[in-house]
């Protein structure tokens, strides 16, 4: 499992999200599994889930990150 306080750190780090913000997305994610973190264009979803990916690998946790289609 990744620790909440990870996912935090990764939502206020690559989302620029404050800390209120990213702890609450953080519970959602408990809660329902899945969260929207916010919307972006295509170029710039596709950079922040690979910078968030390969943060989760480096850190060795298996934290998911994923973009859709709006």
């Amino acid at each position: 499992y990744t620790p909440m306080e990870f996912v935090v750190i990764v939502l206020e780090r690559f989302f620029g999200l404050n800390h209120a913000q990213a702890f609450e997305i953080m519970l959602t994610v408990h809660k329902k599994g899945v969260a929207v973190v916010g919307v972006f264009s295509h170029e710039i979803a596709e950079t922040k889930v690979a910078q968030v990916m390969d943060y989760a690998r480096r850190h060795q946790h298996p934290l998911q990150c994923t973009m859709e289609k709006e």
